[in-house]
């Protein structure tokens, strides 16, 4: 036990002496948290319509002016031909064309109008998509408005929406359990590779591996200060999601700190594992990097694993992160708890067992 708390205390020693880990580890998570919400969104603003008035009539008006009055869209351009406003859209001047056919007023009030035509551009195929939605809802508002008007019994009345869990649908109560998962990605899974590595090309680990200290030793006096750094990232994201978004769990914290444990105990065990593999920075971070970018993009935090194909779901099982995104979004937009996503937690836990195990059996002693 002696041995294991001087390698404990080296390593914290090692971590204060350098004049670049402690600013990251504090300034880094707080920073994200800070600006990353901001940034990162799928909502769509100011998308530049053209529109092309072929009826000019004051239901073609009243759809005009609907499309100026909120902040989802700018008039970029009232052209007098299809062919004037593609022009636009060709040349990046215009995201989407609404054009308004002739006589649509007439046709609409006798219940056969001919078909409002709507143009995106689709290079950017989300912004696209999304623009062209916020479109038909706007127009269709507008026309369900105006035959409000006209009728004693409006049919919205008849229709309830309600969003649970995220009523007002607001992007950033969705990314911001994402951001902090690629928050223990990133600092819990480089920095302890990166340690053993560093100390490979110091020669420093040389030294140990010529005294009597166990590997399983050796192993957990190299995690525990990353464990505890883990912790207090997730400390400080909880915080900064409460105190600036105004966003906290609907269910026990004690459960968003439970699955951060698990899932700290297994990217740590996993970066300890190809750290043993690795012989210099370069290889280290070129091997993290790759199965860094498979976590993001096939464990759910930016794009949905239903979404994806039937063969990129089943990879999907063996990949930590997604338990990890299914305990912090339940918990945090659901309320829901520990037993109810018992699932999950005890498969990230089996993750755990695994990764340290590995990390533990892979660190050979040459002496």
């Amino acid at each position: 036990m002696r041995a294991f708390f001087v390698l404990l205390q080296k390593e914290f020693l090692q971590i204060r002496r350098n004049r670049f880990l402690p600013r990251l580890i504090v300034v880094f998570p707080i920073m994200v948290m800070l600006v990353l919400p901001l940034v990162m969104t799928m909502d769509v603003r100011h998308v530049r319509v053209a529109v092309v008035d072929l009826d000019r009539s004051s239901t073609s008006q009243r759809l005009i002016s609907h499309l100026g009055a909120t902040t989802y869209f700018s008039l970029a351009n009232r052209c007098a031909q299809y062919n004037e406003a593609l022009h636009l859209l060709e040349h990046g001047d215009a995201d989407v064309i609404l054009q308004i056919p002739r006589e649509f007023e007439h046709g609409w009030m006798a219940g056969s109008p001919d078909r409002i035509q709507i143009t995106a551009n689709g290079v950017n195929a989300t912004k696209g998509a999304l623009a062209m939605q916020y479109l038909l809802q706007s127009v269709a508002r507008t026309l369900g408005e105006i035959r409000a008007e006209q009728s004693p019994a409006p049919t919205s009345e008849l229709i309830t929406v309600q969003n649970r869990f995220n009523p007002t649908l607001d992007y950033r109560h969705y990314m911001i359990p994402a951001l902090m998962i690629m928050l223990f990605i990133l600092i819990c899974g480089f920095l302890p590779a990166l340690s053993i590595v560093g100390e490979k090309e110091r020669g420093t680990i040389e030294q140990i591996n010529v005294t009597p200290v166990g590997r399983l030793t050796f192993t957990l006096s190299k995690l525990i200060p990353y464990w505890l750094i883990g912790l207090f990232v997730l400390t400080a994201a909880l915080a900064v999601a409460r105190l600036v978004y105004g966003l906290a769990p609907a269910g026990p914290v004690g459960a968003v700190y439970l699955g951060a444990m698990l899932f700290i105990l297994t990217i740590s065990g996993f970066s300890l594992t190809v750290a043993n593999f690795s012989q210099t920075m370069q290889q280290t971070m070129f091997v993290m990097f790759f199965f860094i970018m498979i976590f993001v993009l096939m464990s759910g935090l930016l794009t949905p694993i239903a979404s994806m194909p039937e063969w990129a779901q089943r990879i999907t099982y063996v990949l930590p992160p997604r338990y990890f995104v299914e305990i912090l979004r339940a918990v945090y937009l659901k309320g829901t708890t520990v037993l109810e996503l018992g699932t999950s937690y005890i498969a990230l836990g089996l993750f755990a067992l695994l990764f340290n195990g590995l990390a533990a059996v892979t660190y050979h002693k040459r002496q």
